[in-house]
């Protein structure tokens, strides 16, 4: 974080420093204001201080940052302590990640096996373009795409945020040539014998490796986020101890925070470490009377970055505008904010050009709120609410979202709700949550951060001190994502982070300053930690024994049979996450896939899962036949697991075809014998290949 000093005209007398120009600084903890004397310090300073000093490097950039050698310091001792809590997440992340999978031992078609569902989809179009022959060359693949909606040619670019997946393909492909041009190893390799009969296998560890490679970059940039958060908590609390706070929080609540190690390729992994960023950038924004050009069009970048890569990201941008729109009492801090609708609005813009004209961007909850309130700044407050109201409605053209939001508060049930609905990670919050917040002391501690700030805006209603409008704002922000958490627990990752954000205001003198000097202070926070610590360390303790290898034999049998025994142009249908494997590591033209959002492929979706309902099997086979499907592949646990009651395929598809139900599903019929509709041409335990009869696909 660069702390800027503003810019004096030299007629103008200096301004003398106060408390409120003291509490911005991430590095001075807020005092009496009393002011430093000039000279005072340690030898360091003195040699910082000295421009023929040891240093005349640190001197340089001290002076371009406009600090005092005390300050200098104190930055540098900041940075160091972000990049150490940067590495140890970094750390934390690997390790959790090679002990659950022993990924380094795996073969490639093992660890591609490992991105299951929605990653393994994503990691596909890595896979394309460092394959291509060139990298504009498979980048015209990914825009071009005929194999995952076979017959349609598609963007996929447009369809699946998959920016972080071309960049990093550009710099794979750059790192293996330049490595390659200097002779240097980039990859150690192995033979692995995996017993039971089980031929070995190659394993190769290194930057070289495709899936190694990519899963690096994720969990360096995700302890980078780290990083961010020790500045983050260290800056709104004033004191380092809060970043300390935050950092730990973070870990002892790791589970609770983020999925990073067991999902590395998902969206929220690029795209969650830039929303930290985007608040932290905020903060600063909210507590500076004139912010910089520099400083708001950083602001837009880093929306920007956390926009392109989550198609998600917009409502929790949402959550954003409505939290700084309730928390100033006045809108002198919002026109600040949107007097430029210039840097959000541009950043929307930039975002839509990028990804190709989506829809989703300009009909979204976001772009909605940022009309609005750029209409109660430019025009009238009176006319904001039947403004919102309607382009409330505009945004709710998008069906699915809509349809989903209905399902959590009526009766209303269809089959594309239930289809996320009976995923546990669209649920509901489960009631464990809360009550593992309260074993480490998170949620008390929050509940009674929230209810000082409550206390202070009360007692200050009618002068607002700029600070405390920073922390009305990040109050509120806490309640939307606890009302995003409750709704779906997916959502938790932007709560819990966010808690140990808030946390790190124990360490608030201006908020706490009334339990005495800074000792007293700092004691009554380290007894917290240290309570905090007995459940954190043995939830860190619980995560470290989590020791596994990945294995999917049934899956990797299926997987080289239809690589051995199928043509390449060969079309397959299936449950969404088995597909993703076919696309990936077979390179088959599939026609559904796990990415659920958009209208047409649901469509598609419902047509293929079909086999799980109890329709009739000349309905689903004709069904294939129009998609031009040359197998399919059933999976007997499809047709019996349930996560609950009424949330099996065949109980989903009697809320959609009631005319059929309490038939036998087509799925079980098609297990004991596919005949004549079918021919199984492979099986296993797990899986059976059905092909469309030749007879038949001539009809279509």
């Amino acid at each position: 974080m660069v702390v800027k000093t503003r810019k004096q005209n030299v007629k103008d007398q200096p301004p003398q420093p106060n408390v409120d120009d003291r509490d911005r600084s991430p590095f001075v903890s807020p005092g009496t204001g009393k002011s430093r004397r000039a000279g005072k310090g340690t030898p360091f300073n003195s040699l910082l201080h000295n421009r023929n000093g040891l240093f005349p490097g640190f001197s340089f950039i001290r002076s371009k940052l406009g600090l005092t050698p005390s300050a200098f310091v104190k930055l540098g001792i900041t940075l160091v302590l972000a990049a150490l809590a940067g590495y140890l997440h970094w750390y934390h992340l690997s390790r959790l990640f090679e002990n659950d999978r022993h990924f380094s031992h795996l073969s490639g078609l093992e660890k591609e096996m490992a991105f299951r569902t929605e990653m393994g989809l994503y990691y596909s179009y890595f896979k394309t373009i460092i394959e291509a022959p060139t990298f504009i060359n498979g980048l015209y693949l990914v825009m071009n795409d005929r194999l995952t909606e076979y017959p349609l040619v598609i963007n996929t670019l447009k369809r699946f945020n998959l920016y972080p997946e071309v960049v990093l393909a550009s710099w794979y492909r750059i790192y293996t040539d330049i490595m390659e041009f200097f002779g240097l190893p980039t990859k150690m390799c192995w033979s692995i014998n995996r017993g039971e009969g089980m031929a070995p296998v190659d394993g190769c560890e290194g930057m070289g490796d495709p899936a190694y490679f990519y899963v690096t970059f994720v969990f360096l940039l995700n302890g980078l986020m780290m990083s961010l958060f020790f500045i983050y908590g260290t800056y709104l609390s004033g004191s380092r101890l809060g970043g300390m706070v935050t950092v730990l929080c973070f870990f002892f609540n790791h589970g609770e925070s983020t999925r990073v190690m067991w999902t590395p390729p998902l969206r929220e992994s690029f795209s969650y470490p830039f929303l930290v960023l985007q608040m932290l950038l905020l903060t600063h924004i909210l507590r500076t009377h004139n912010p910089s050009r520099k400083t708001m069009w950083a602001l837009g970048i880093s929306n920007l970055c956390f926009m392109l890569p989550w198609q998600f990201a917009q409502f929790v941008l949402l959550t954003q505008g409505i939290s700084l729109l309730l928390g100033e009492y006045r809108l002198d801090y919002v026109t600040k904010l949107l007097s430029t609708p210039l840097h959000l609005q541009i950043t929307l813009a930039v975002c839509f050009v990028l990804m190709f004209g989506n829809s989703m961007l300009l009909t979204s909850f976001y772009a909605s709120s940022l009309v609005s309130i750029w209409v109660i700044i430019k025009v009238n407050r009176n006319m904001y609410l039947k403004l919102q109201l309607f382009l409330l409605q505009l945004s709710l053209s998008q069906a699915h979202i809509s349809s989903l939001i209905k399902s959590k508060f009526t009766s209303y049930k269809d089959f594309d709700t239930m289809m996320y609905t009976c995923a546990a990670e669209f649920d509901f919050m489960e009631i464990e949550t809360p009550l593992r917040y309260i074993k480490t002391l998170l949620l008390p501690i929050n509940m009674l951060v929230v209810a000082v700030v409550a206390g202070r805006v009360r007692l200050h209603l009618c002068a607002i001190h700029k600070a405390l409008h920073t922390l009305v704002y990040h109050s509120l922000q806490l309640i939307a994502f606890a009302v995003l958490a409750m709704l779906i627990m997916r959502l938790k990752l932007f709560l819990t982070p966010h808690m140990c954000i808030m946390a790190s205001l124990i360490c608030s003198k201006q908020l706490f300053g009334w339990i005495g000097e800074k000792f007293k202070l700092h004691m009554m926070v380290f007894g917290i930690l240290s309570i905090m610590a007995m459940q954190g360390a043995a939830n860190l303790q619980a995560q470290w024994g989590i020791m596994g290898e990945f294995s999917n034999l049934p899956q990797e049998q299926l997987l080289d049979w239809i690589k051995d025994n199928t043509r390449p142009n060969a079309v397959f249908a299936g449950a969404m996450p088995t597909m993703a494997s076919v696309k990936l590591s077979a390179g088959r033209p599939i026609v559904n896939h796990p990415h659920y959002e958009d209208a047409g492929l649901r469509e598609r979706t419902k047509l293929v899962y079909a086999m799980y309902s109890r329709k009739s099997a000349e309905v689903v086979k004709r069904n294939l036949m129009q998609m031009e499907v040359d197998y399919f592949v059933l999976e007997d646990s499809w047709c019996t697991r349930r996560s609950r009651p009424g949330c099996s395929m065949p109980e989903i598809w009697d809320v959609e075809d009631p005319q059929n139900a309490g038939k036998v599903p087509l799925c079980t019929l098609m297990s004991r014998d596919s005949r004549p509709h079918f021919a199984t041409v492979f099986h296993n335990n797990v899986y059976k290949v059905l092909r469309v009869p030749k007879a038949a696909k001539e009809l279509r």
